[in-house]
């Protein structure tokens, strides 16, 4: 995975605030295990569609990213939210909610094979009250009901938590914003003709807070930092998404393949998967 610095590879957010650093100290009710799958561990967003509770009203037909899924919900971001914006907050753009599959057959078929990464168009419905079912182990909000979804882009998400070896691009990358006191850098890396393969955002892991926690449950959006590489690419190509942390935990790796099935992703797959 050879790369090289970019000049044009810069903060996403820049203009934006610095919202990374501003969400020091923010904590999520779940941690991202040392899984090698999404389905393994349970990053999900508590209380994050708490104001639903009780709203029989349907929502949608409306635009979401799958995130993740556990055994029983998928969290979904909400890509349709009014000037949506960077943020560690759910309020200012790209809000996670916690959904199931409704009473329809087919629509179930469809969530099941849902997987962290997809666009879909979906309707989700809320409860009338909230029942066991509904709920969480923890007795988190009720679940969203997927009333219906249609996949509009088949990206793919992957996190993976003590990713070992650590990939030399990120390892690099980790070094010289070390050195510069930087707590993000990013770089576009190319593939031996020297082509633009992927973008690569490396993140300090400040404190006691878990970044790679964050994107996973969605209190920290990854949603600018794709929409930065679909923009500047202007195609309609699904990603590879790659959320990694190595096992000293000094930092996170968003790594972003321009193509979803490339020799890139390809590659990241075949050694962390």
């Amino acid at each position: 995975m050879d790369e090289r610095d970019d000049p044009d590879a810069v903060d996403p957010w820049a203009g934006d605030g610095d919202w990374v650093g501003a969400a020091e100290g923010t904590t999520t009710e779940t941690a991202a295990g040392s899984a090698t799958d999404p389905a393994d561990a349970g990053g999900v967003a508590d209380g994050t569609d708490a104001g639903r509770e009780g709203d029989a009203e349907g929502l949608g037909p409306r635009r979401y990213r799958v995130l993740d899924r556990t055994e029983r919900a998928l969290v979904f971001v909400d890509l349709d939210t009014p000037d949506p914006g960077p943020g560690p907050e759910p309020d200012e753009g790209f809000e996670p909610v916690r959904v199931a599959a409704g009473d329809d057959e087919a629509v179930a078929d469809a969530v099941a094979a849902l997987e962290p990464g997809h666009v879909v168009t979906a309707t989700l419905r809320w409860p009338d009250a909230a029942t066991e079912a509904d709920t969480g182990a923890n007795g988190d909000s009720p679940l969203a009901r997927v009333e219906s979804v249609t996949v509009e882009r088949e990206s793919r998400y992957r996190f993976l938590d003590d990713a070992e070896p650590m990939f030399e691009a990120a390892r690099d990358a980790w070094r010289d914003a070390a050195a510069a006191g930087d707590g993000m850098v990013s770089r576009v890396t190319r593939d031996t003709d020297g082509e633009p393969n992927g973008a690569l955002y490396v993140f300090s892991e400040a404190g006691a807070r878990d970044l790679l926690g964050e994107f996973r449950s969605g209190t920290t959006p990854l949603e600018p930092l794709v929409d930065r590489v679909n923009d500047d690419l202007d195609d309609d190509g699904p990603r590879a998404v790659f959320v990694l942390r190595p096992p000293d935990g000094a930092f996170v790796a968003v790594y972003i393949a321009f193509e979803k099935d490339g020799l890139l992703a390809r590659t990241v797959r075949d050694t962390y998967l």
